[in-house]
C-alpha cells in the first residue's frame, strides 16, 4: 500500500532549482562563463559639460593604471581596462562574491570638434577622469524666452429663459 506524504510547496522550489542548475552546469563552459563575466567588468560612466569643458568620469575602483588604456579617434573614446585576480593557493568558501574581474572595452562618442591631443587623463581614488575642452561653438548659450501675459477670457454665462 503506497504511503501518504504531505506535499510541501518549498521542497518542490528547492528541487527545480537544483535540477536547473545542474542542466546550466552541464552547458555552461569556461569560454562561455568568462565571456559573460567580462561583460560584467565595466565601469559606471558619468559625463557632463561644466566650465566650456567634457568632464567624463569612470568608476575604477581596484584596477591598477598602468591596465587603462584611453584613445580617442575621430569623435569616439574608447577606454580599455583589465582588473586581474589575484592567484592565491588558499581555498576560500566566499559567502558572497560580487566583485568581478577581468578585461573590458567601453566606448562612447565624443562631440565633433574634440581634438585627441586635448584630452587629458588622471587617476585618483579609483577614478579615473577625462577633461577636454569644448569647441566655442558648441559651449552651451543662454537664450531667453520672452512670455506674453495673456488676459484672462470671461466666462459667458446664459441666462435661461422660462417659456
Amino acid at each position: 500500500m503506497a504511503r501518504l506524504v504531505e506535499w510541501n510547496p518549498f521542497k518542490e522550489i528547492e528541487r527545480l532549482r537544483s535540477e536547473f542548475d545542474r542542466v546550466l552546469d552541464r552547458f555552461r563552459g569556461p569560454a562561455e562563463l568568462e565571456e559573460f563575466e567580462d561583460k560584467l567588468v565595466r565601469p559606471r560612466i558619468e559625463s557632463f559639460v561644466e566650465d566650456g569643458k567634457l568632464t567624463v568620469r569612470a568608476d575604477m575602483p581596484g584596477i591598477d593604471p598602468k591596465e587603462i588604456e584611453v584613445k580617442v579617434t575621430g569623435n569616439t573614446l574608447y577606454v580599455k581596462g583589465k582588473r586581474e585576480e589575484k592567484k592565491e593557493t588558499k581555498k576560500r568558501d566566499f559567502l558572497r562574491r560580487e566583485v568581478h574581474y577581468g578585461s573590458y572595452e567601453y566606448s562612447t562618442s565624443l562631440p565633433e570638434g574634440i581634438k585627441a591631443e586635448d584630452v587629458k587623463a588622471a587617476y585618483k581614488d579609483g577614478v579615473l577622469e577625462l577633461v577636454a575642452p569644448l569647441p566655442k561653438e558648441l559651449a552651451p548659450k543662454e537664450v531667453k524666452v520672452q512670455v506674453e501675459a495673456a488676459e484672462p477670457k470671461k466666462a459667458e454665462v446664459k441666462e435661461k429663459t422660462a417659456a
